[in-house]
Order: structure tokens, then C-alpha cells, then sequence
């Protein structure tokens, strides 16, 4: 191309005259048009190298912005990084758009730079800022095997400071320990020294009674305590002192609470008997409302009586005595069944105590009538006497 620029304009009133205009290179429309400014769209490859590095528009991009966001994807994809997300193919892709980045910006940067910037930015992009940031932890600087060496003394100087904190803290948790121990020891001593005096007291109260002669009317006084005669394997000591538990009306857990599964059971059942016999057979539609509702209010008590024989279950001391959950349906059934029964039950109190009213009645009628014959026999003889 030459070194100047021809541009040959015509005028309708200068048809005959053409007007030539030189413009040089250096002009302000060429530096303008060099620049890349009078473009309105750049390369899909340079797009595709912003949108990787996750910039917005060329034009709102800062040299510190596009420095930014490489060194946060090279944080995630550099190879060395240790991180989950390494990539070297991607991260070789950013290296790639991060240095298309700067050379376009280098082009399109304003004109008035000065040659310092200039160098400073042509350093930054060869001198890759990642290895100051994700090797080793960014410890250290020099070579790599200089930092690498610095990195493993930084290591071993962290692992030494863990390792007095470990002791550190194992020695305040011996001696919180230390004292626990001491603290219950204490209290164990105490509560021995506390036994000891309760007994002494005891014994001091049985031998001033025996001096008294207070357990001299005592039955079976000076004869041996009676023994299980029937179980030779067990024990003659654990025979005695499950006797005296038993004299004494001690029962263990699981029998209290076997029958109090009873109790609840046959209660629940009394009331599911009463309620359907009051019924109906068959039932009308509000009789069926109530009967619902009856086994509604039934299905809470069986849940807390399950839970029971849970409980029973599990302290029981044979399998073959555990028991199973009571069912709603099935005591629902047993209850229409024992219905009709009581029915007929009730029919017969009610006769019965008809016929104890009847008898009752004719007795007082007959100790009234008995007596007004008296009442009138005895005033008879008085009239008698008077005359």
C-alpha cells in the first residue's frame, strides 16, 4: 500500500471539477480505523476466549479484570494446584485465552501509553502469574526446587506446632481427669464413711433391743428359716433371700408389670363388652357412628398397652412367657361375639333383682300387716280392760 491515501469526493456542482484529498497514515482517521475501534464485532475465537475466562465485553474489560479471572480459573485447573477440579487440557485452553486477551487489549489500548506500561504488560504475559500463586501453597520463591524445599520445611515447622498443641492438650485432659478421679474418689469414700455409720447405728439399735427383750415374742424365734424344697439345683442362699423379698411383698419387675398388662387388658375388653351389648343387633347407623367412636377412643389405650408388652418383653426372663401386641380388629370381634351373652346376663340380673324387690316387698308388706294386727289386737284388750 502507499504511503498516502487518496479519496476522490464529487460534488453535483463540482461535476466538472473533482476535488482530490490526500490524507497521510498518521492522521487522526487511520490512527482511529488502526486501532480496532471503528470495528464493531471482533473474531469468533477471540469471543470464545472472553466468554472462557468468563469476562464480559471487550470493551468493559480491564487489564485487571482479565488478570483476575485467569488466575482464578488457574487456582481451579492448573495441573499442579492439588485441587479436585485439575484440568491440564482446560487449563492449557485458559493459558491460551488469557494471552489472546492481552495481545488484543495490547492493540487496542490507547495511543498515549507510555513505553513503561508497554513493557510492563509485555512482562506480566511472559512471566505467568500462576507459579507465584499455586505451587506449594504459594510459599517460598526462586526455583521450583528451591520452594519445593522451603515448602517441606514450612511443613515439618506446622507438623511440630500440631504436635506440642496435641500435648498440650492431652496434658490438660489427663489432668482434667486426674481431677474427676479425685473428685469421685472422694465421694465414694464419703458414701462408704456415710454406710458405715448407718450400719453401725443399725446394729447399735438391735443389740439394745435384744437387751430389752423386744424380739423375744418373735414366732419361730431360734429355729432355721424354712427352704425351697422343691428346686435342688438352685441355690439355698438365693432360695432364702428370694423368701424373705416374698414374705416382704417384693416382686420383680416384670411380674408388676405383667399384671398390670392383665389389669389393662381386661379392662379394655369390659369396656368394648359393655359398649357393644348396649348396641343393637344389627346395628342402626347412629349405633354404628357410636361404636366407631367407641373403638376410636379403644385404639389409644391399646397403643400405650403395646408399648407395655414391649417393655415386658424385654425384661421377661423366658421366651416362652413374652407375650404379642393386642389387636383392635380382633378384640372388636371377640367383643360381638361376648355381646349377645351379655345381653342375656344382664336380662338375668335384671330378673333377678326384679324378683329380689318383689320378695323384699311382700316381706315388708306382710311385717306392716303383722304388726297393724298387733297394733289392733292391743288396742282391743285395752278397751276391754276399761270396761
Amino acid at each position: 500500500m502507499s504511503s498516502s491515501f487518496h479519496l476522490l469526493a464529487s460534488h453535483r456542482d463540482l461535476r466538472r471539477r473533482p476535488v482530490l484529498l490526500l490524507w497521510s497514515r498518521h492522521s487522526v482517521l487511520l490512527r482511529w480505523l488502526g486501532s480496532g475501534r471503528g470495528i464493531s464485532r471482533i473474531s469468533r475465537s477471540l469471543q470464545e476466549s472472553y466468554r472462557l475466562l468468563q469476562l464480559p465485553d471487550e470493551d468493559r474489560s480491564s487489564p485487571e479484570q482479565v488478570k483476575d479471572a485467569y488466575l482464578r480459573l488457574a487456582k481451579l485447573y492448573h495441573p499442579d494446584s492439588g485441587a479436585a477440579t485439575a484440568d491440564p487440557v482446560l487449563f492449557a485452553r485458559v493459558e491460551e485465552a488469557y494471552r489472546a486477551v492481552l495481545t488484543h487489549q495490547s492493540r487496542t489500548q490507547p495511543a498515549d501509553k507510555t513505553k513503561e506500561d508497554e513493557e510492563d504488560e509485555r512482562s506480566r504475559g511472559a512471566a505467568l502469574q500462576h507459579r507465584h500463586y499455586l505451587s506449594f501453597d504459594g510459599v517460598g520463591s526462586g526455583t521450583p526446587s528451591q520452594r519445593e524445599r522451603q515448602y517441606g520445611q514450612v511443613r515439618v515447622d506446622q507438623a511440630a506446632e500440631q504436635v506440642l498443641d496435641y500435648r498440650q492438650r492431652e496434658q490438660e485432659r489427663a489432668a482434667a481427669g486426674e481431677a474427676l478421679v479425685e473428685r469421685d474418689v472422694r465421694q465414694r469414700s464419703r458414701k462408704i464413711k456415710i454406710t458405715q455409720a448407718v450400719e453401725r447405728l443399725v446394729e447399735d439399735l438391735i443389740q439394745e433391743s435384744m437387751t430389752r427383750g423386744d424380739f423375744k415374742n418373735l414366732s419361730g424365734a431360734g429355729k432355721p428359716l424354712s427352704k425351697f424344697q422343691h428346686n435342688p439345683y438352685a441355690d439355698p442362699m438365693t432360695h432364702n433371700l428370694n423368701r424373705i423379698l416374698i414374705d416382704n411383698g417384693y416382686q420383680p419387675s416384670w411380674v408388676v408389670t405383667q399384671r398390670d398388662i392383665r389389669e389393662t387388658a381386661a379392662q379394655i375388653r369390659d369396656r368394648l363388652l359393655d359398649g357393644r351389648a348396649r348396641l343393637g343387633d344389627p346395628m342402626t347407623p347412629t349405633e354404628q357412628n357410636q361404636w366407631e367412636q367407641l373403638c376410636r377412643s379403644v385404639q389409644e389405650d391399646l397403643l400405650k398397652l403395646n408399648k407395655m408388652v414391649d417393655n415386658y418383653n424385654l425384661i421377661v426372663p423366658m421366651l416362652s412367657m413374652q407375650m404379642v401386641h393386642f389387636s383392635l380388629s380382633r378384640e372388636a370381634d371377640r367383643a360381638t361375639r361376648g355381646a349377645e351373652q351379655r345381653r342375656t346376663d344382664r336380662l338375668k340380673d335384671r330378673e333377678g333383682e326384679r324378683q329380689r324387690r318383689k320378695e323384699e316387698r311382700k316381706r315388708s308388706n306382710a311385717a306392716a300387716k303383722a304388726k297393724s294386727e298387733n297394733a289392733g289386737l292391743r288396742s282391743w284388750v285395752q278397751n276391754l280392760l276399761r270396761l
